[in-house]
């Protein structure tokens, strides 16, 4: 049986995470319940809700959690974009945060196309069999 921790996109967001929290722990003092924060907080709920929205029970429950990991990585490019504009980043770690969490966000967006389509095809397979019976 496969986990959450056989996924490239979990791998990828807790090496994410692990980015986030070197690079932020650099930041100006003053950003540490600012900036800092919700950088840390959003980069950790990626993983998070990738590991949650497998450990339901219904594909639809596994999609809703995707799709917030989903935003939560999109506010995380977001803060990052800004970290950049205020000159907290230097310009490696801005190019290999932006750069891993673009990955994660496309290897996000596919996930959860494919999942949709396989619970598409499920309904429409229990539709058909429902039907010819």
């Amino acid at each position: 049986m496969t986990t959450h921790k056989d996924l490239t996109v979990w791998k990828k967001s807790m090496n994410l995470v692990i980015l986030i929290y070197k690079v932020t722990g650099q930041f100006p003092k003053e950003e540490l319940f600012g900036l800092t924060s919700q950088m840390r907080r959003a980069a950790v709920s990626i993983p998070s809700n990738i590991a949650e929205g497998h450990g339901r029970h219904s594909e639809k429950e596994v999609i809703r959690f995707l799709y917030i990991s989903l935003g939560s990585a999109s506010e995380l490019e977001t803060q990052i974009l800004l970290s950049n504009k205020l000159d907290f980043l230097n310009e490696e770690d801005f190019n290999q945060l932006n750069e891993l969490n673009n990955e994660v966000l496309k290897m996000l967006a596919s996930l959860i196309r494919s999942k949709n389509s396989e619970l598409v095809n499920l309904d429409t397979d229990i539709s058909n069999k429902v039907v010819t019976e």
